[in-house]
């Protein structure tokens, strides 16, 4: 898994942007949470889709980012929780246990 780190605004527009061209993923994780851990070990073991470009953002050191990010695409904050981003617009998240690679990537062609 190679995780682009999400720490600014600017990325999060520029996210939205590429996500025209190809489906973004957002996961927020947060560093204290065992239960967040866990998903992001099942993630990073996973087969990764070639077609999905994946974010990582830690919520404990970017918190107004991770409000921001619910705020931009109309989600309720969770944690752990992943969103799929396409064409400017989350169309798809998930939290907790629910988070899967097959579920992700079915959804990112749909």
């Amino acid at each position: 898994m190679n995780w682009n780190t999400l720490s600014s605004v600017e990325q999060l527009a520029a996210i939205k942007s590429a996500s025209f061209q190809q489906p973004q993923v957002i996961f927020k994780h947060s560093t204290r949470c065992s239960i967040s851990s866990m998903v992001r070990s099942r993630l990073e073991r996973s087969v990764v889709p070639e077609n999905i470009h994946f974010h990582y953002l830690d919520l404990l050191a970017y918190r107004p980012l991770s409000n921001q990010v619910a705020e931009e695409f109309g989600v309720y904050h969770e944690s752990p929780q992943v969103l799929l981003i396409k064409n400017g617009e989350c169309v798809y998240d998930e939290s907790h246990q629910g988070i899967n690679m097959d579920e992700i990537a079915e959804q990112a062609v749909l």
